[in-house]
């Protein structure tokens, strides 16, 4: 499959008849009409609700965490089940925090084991590797649903999740899957307050992403990656930082910072000469910081030129 198949079937999964295709008429630069109003909220909300049941994907970030919990809330408990992916791809504290949040909104939380270097399509690491990844998951998703009643599958998708390369939601819509967020029109920023409002203990959580995305795509992903970018991650969490990446090139890490915290990690000689020798220890021979700083997909930037 070439990029340009790759982007025409995103591009297609966003016809105006699919959830995010109702979702792009939707989409705003504008950072007045960004901003958090009640609007939106009451939009999902009723969005939720005429859902009747249903089985929420949920990982445990800011975003499922509110689907789940509007599903909690209009739909009842007892009408909703949150399922989440145990897999070497997400890191088990990640899993944890997940049961935790199910938990203390009272829903019944299945678990279900995944296996995605297993996936046809997936461990080769080409750019639609999520495509194949989501396939499996909401297929898995969709016969649960079906064998226990409940009437639809959600997951946690919002609307700047169309400002990026994302084959994922085109899995989803071919499986029917509804992004309540995206569909009423809500942003990560939106989210986020209306995470806090609802009282969410994880609303300023940082953003989180599967393991599979620290690596350029072509490169193969195997459980000795993904377990060097886990121990790289979690020194640098270990340190104070709650919002990185470690992109994993063959031999070399590119750690990603906030903008705003890269100049003080350079200056700090005994952090970064700790952060290097410890890098090394797990397997890395160089170590880089990206000046350019932290950014969500930012593997995706290699594939700009052949999607234009």
């Amino acid at each position: 499959m070439s990029i340009a198949d790759i982007t025409t079937g995103t591009a297609e999964s966003l016809r105006t008849d699919s959830p995010a295709g109702r979702a792009e008429s939707l989409r705003t630069d504008s950072p007045a009409e960004a901003a958090w109003d009640a609007a939106p909220a009451e939009t999902v909300r009723s969005l939720v609700r005429s859902f009747g049941s249903a089985v929420v994907a949920f990982s445990g970030g800011v975003d499922s965490s509110v689907v789940l919990a509007l599903a909690v809330e209009q739909l009842g408990a007892d009408r909703v089940l949150a399922v989440t992916s145990r897999s070497e791809t997400y890191l088990e504290e990640e899993f944890t925090e997940a049961a935790e949040v199910a938990a203390r909104l009272g829903v019944s939380h299945h678990v279900i084991e995944t296996k995605e270097l297993g996936i046809p399509g997936f461990s080769s690491n080409p750019p639609d590797r999520c495509y194949h990844c989501k396939a499996e998951l909401f297929g898995e998703l969709a016969g649960i649903a079906a064998e226990r009643g409940f009437e639809t599958v959600v997951d946690g998708a919002n609307l700047d999740d169309m400002g990026d390369f994302r084959p994922g939601i085109k899995a989803a819509d071919e499986l029917g899957v509804r992004h309540p967020l995206m569909e009423a029109g809500l942003g990560k920023d939106a989210v986020r307050a209306l995470a806090r409002s609802m009282g969410l203990s994880n609303w300023a959580k940082p953003a989180m992403a599967c393991l599979s995305s620290r690596f350029p795509y072509g490169e193969a992903i195997t459980r000795e990656k993904l377990s060097m970018v886990a121990r790289a991650e979690a020194l640098l969490r270990a340190a104070g930082y709650a919002q990185l990446r470690v992109r994993h090139h063959g031999v070399t890490a590119r750690i990603e910072l906030p903008a705003d915290e890269v100049a003080a990690f350079a200056c700090d000689v005994p952090l970064r000469s700790r952060v290097v020798a410890e890098f090394k220890d797990i397997g890395y021979r160089y170590v880089t910081l990206d000046l350019e700083g932290f950014r969500s997909g930012s593997m995706n930037e290699a594939l700009e030129g052949e999607r234009r």
